[in-house]
């Protein structure tokens, strides 16, 4: 099994237990933030070398 498999395996998870744990909306708020602030924190070059990746991967 690769990593990316694995860590998403993981978020998965991790969101469920989340799910039950907490209510739903901070739940929500968690699992949409964290990837919202860490795209956030990245450079503008960063941040196009990542778009231009997400779409050679779409188009293959």
């Amino acid at each position: 099994m690769s990593n990316r498999a694995k860590v998403a395996i993981g978020g998965v998870a991790v969101g469920l237990i989340l799910l039950f744990v907490l209510p739903w909306w901070i739940s929500f708020l968690i699992i949409v933030g964290i990837p919202a602030a860490a795209y956030l924190t990245l450079d503008s070059s960063q941040r196009r070398r990542l778009r231009r990746v997400s779409r050679r991967q779409i188009g293959r």
